[in-house]
Parts: structure tokens; C-alpha cells; sequence
């Protein structure tokens, strides 16, 4: 009985400090995002007061119960109010829907493609969003039209992209991203000529400003037009994220496993181009987030979809909401985020890189 005893006694004190770092690790993923989102909103070029932030974050919820029971006296000013609400809360909204998005679209993306250097970006909708924003611009169009022809020209170059694949025979995952290497050149040759025959003190700006990325703009109206298409892509990719194993290891496993890898692959691609183009469309080009993120969940996590698929979720926004903090709080002028995102990013992959922590185990 003793030495029974002192095997459990020894087994539990080998694993106690694996479940100690687990635990530790679990709670800083996943409370790091709430505490990142309420610091953002009195964080910024007007101070409000942290306390103040609470208070009208809970007053709406306050307001529910009976007056006899409870009533809330306001301690904010009106000018704190608008900042918070009107201004604030849609752009960081913004920030956790884009940050997130792209990180999920990159990690369902590379493992499609089985390519650790896969982008949301890697089928074109990028450079076609862009187009479409650049296009409309030039035409004068609203901030309503802008977005929505950003985001129907991203969908129209994945298509493209798609289509394209499918006059050749040979690897199917190869050439449908070399197709998306043509259309993406294609759309970006499009923006140039489209920044070529703007008007340089007016059109060409704004354009140029649009496709640097920024959630400036952002408002309620914004999040209501890309938040159904986001939400319900990136619903279906959690629900199908134990396939994506499947396809990660291989489309031989994957078929002999009863998967068809030719209509997941079509869901897969489809759910990250909806993904992707709402998140441009609102928000510009933002570089290096999906795939940066990805790297790092898989360092946290390990290379399972089934863990790894959450924990992009969360970790993308929580870097998209940092970033944007830097973005508006770094100077006076608004830095815009694709600038910040590619400076950070691209020493972190390369560090990533030095430790050969690019991979998938």
C-alpha cells in the first residue's frame, strides 16, 4: 500500500508544474481579450477614466431592473458618453471581428494548403477588395458604396481564382495558388492604374490612405454590413475545424477517412474569401495578422485544429486591439495599422524563423 502511495505521490508531483503552466497559460490566453477590450475603451487622445468606462458599460444592463430596485446616476460627461459609444466601442468591436477573422482564415488556410507561409491573401481577395475600394473612390462613390464594392470585387477574384484552377490537370492545391499569385498581380496592377488616373490632391489620398489600412471610419452601420458574413464563415470553420486535420495530414488520409476533400476544400476556401473580404472591406489591407497569428497559437497549442482554431480566435484579436491601441495613442496622427502590423510582424516571423518554430509540429 505505501509503495502505491508513493508511485501516485510521485506521479502527481511530475505533473504538477505541466498542469500548473497549463492552466497558467489557459487563463492568460483567454483573459487577456476582456481586459484588452475595456482597456481600449479609455485608452486614447481624450482621457476618460477607467471608472467611468465601467459605469457605461454597465449602465444599459443597470437600466434593465426596476427603479425601486436600482438607479443609476450618471458620472460621465456627455463628451464621454459619444467618445465611448460612438466613436470607441464600434472600433474596437471592429478590431476583435477583423484581428480575429484574418487570423482564423490564415490558420484554416494553411491547412489546407499544408503550407506554413499561406496568407488569407493567398487567392487574391485582397488586392480584389482593394481594386473595388480604389474603384469606387474614383467614382465618387459613398462610404456605403466603397465598402460593398470591396467586398464584392474580393469575392469576384477568389471566384476568378477558382475558375482559373480548374482549366489545368495538374496538382490541384498547386495551381490553384500560382492562379492565385496571376489574379492577385492582376488586381494589383488594376490599383495602380486606378492611383494613376486619380486626382492627385483629392482621389489619389484617400486611396492610398484606404488600401494602408485603419479603422478610423468605423461605425455601427459598418459592423451590421460584414459582421452576419464573418460570424456565420467563421462559425462553420470552428464546426468543421476536426476535418481540417484530416486535411492537413494529407488528401490520401483524408479520403480513406470518408472525407470529400474536393467539397471541404470548396467550404474551407469559400468561409475564408467571406471572412477576408468583410474584413478589407472595413477595414483596408492589414498585413502579416493571419499569418504571424497562426505561427504562434501553434507554439501555444500545437498544431490540433480542434485547439488551435479557438485559440487563433482569440489571440488574433487580441494583437488586431494592441495594434490599433499603438495605431492611436503612438503619436498625434493616426498611424495606419498595415504599417504597424508588417513592422512588428515581420521581425516576429523572422525570429520565428531563427528558432524553426515555422512548421506544423
Amino acid at each position: 500500500m505505501t509503495t502505491v502511495t508513493n508511485r501516485i505521490s510521485s506521479t502527481y508531483m511530475a505533473i504538477r508544474p505541466f498542469f500548473k503552466r497549463k492552466v497558467i497559460s489557459t487563463i492568460l490566453i483567454y483573459g487577456t481579450l476582456p481586459v484588452l477590450f475595456v482597456a481600449s475603451l479609455f485608452l486614447g487622445q481624450y482621457d476618460v477614466s477607467p471608472s467611468h468606462v465601467i459605469d457605461l458599460l454597465g449602465a444599459p444592463f443597470l437600466n434593465l431592473l426596476p427603479e425601486e430596485i436600482i438607479h443609476v446616476n450618471p458620472s460621465w460627461t456627455a463628451a464621454e458618453y459619444n467618445i465611448v459609444y460612438v466613436i470607441r466601442l464600434p472600433r474596437v468591436i471592429a478590431a476583435v471581428l477583423v484581428g480575429s477573422g484574418l487570423a482564423l482564415a490564415g490558420a484554416a488556410y494553411q491547412g489546407l494548403f499544408k503550407n506554413p507561409l499561406v496568407s488569407p491573401d493567398i487567392l487574391g481577395v485582397s488586392s480584389g477588395a482593394g481594386f473595388g475600394a480604389a474603384l469606387a473612390i474614383l467614382l465618387s462613390a459613398g462610404a456605403f458604396m466603397t465598402q460593398l464594392s470591396a467586398f464584392c470585387f474580393g469575392i469576384l477574384a477568389v471566384a476568378i481564382t477558382y475558375l482559373l484552377s480548374r482549366f489545368y490537370r495538374t496538382t490541384p492545391t498547386l495551381i490553384l495558388v500560382l492562379s492565385g499569385i496571376i489574379v492577385g498581380a492582376f488586381f494589383t496592377a488594376l490599383i495602380s492604374l486606378t492611383k494613376y488616373l486619380a486626382d492627385p490632391y483629392e482621389k489619389l489620398p484617400a486611396i492610398t490612405f484606404w488600401l494602408m489600412g485603419s479603422l478610423a471610419a468605423v461605425r455601427y452601420t459598418d459592423l451590421l454590413l460584414v459582421a452576419p458574413p464573418i460570424l456565420a464563415a467563421a462559425t462553420i470553420l470552428i464546426l468543421i475545424r476536426w476535418r481540417i486535420n484530416l486535411l492537413a495530414v494529407g488528401d490520401d488520409e483524408a479520403r480513406a477517412l470518408g472525407i470529400d476533400t474536393k467539397r471541404m476544400s470548396q467550404i474551407i476556401i469559400l468561409c475564408s474569401t467571406l471572412i477576408t473580404a468583410g474584413a478589407v472591406c472595413i477595414a483596408g489591407i492589414i498585413g502579416w495578422v493571419g499569418l504571424v497569428v497562426p505561427h504562434l497559437c501553434r507554439m501555444l497549442v500545437g498544431p490540433d485544429y480542434r485547439k488551435l482554431l479557438p485559440v487563433t480566435i482569440i489571440l488574433g484579436a487580441s494583437y488586431l486591439l494592441i495594434i490599433d491601441d499603438i495605431a492611436r495613442n503612438l503619436t498625434s496622427a493616426e498611424i495606419p495599422l498595415g504599417i504597424l502590423t508588417a513592422i512588428i510582424g515581420a521581425p516576429f516571423f523572422a525570429y520565428l524563423l531563427r528558432k524553426r518554430s515555422v512548421g506544423w509540429t
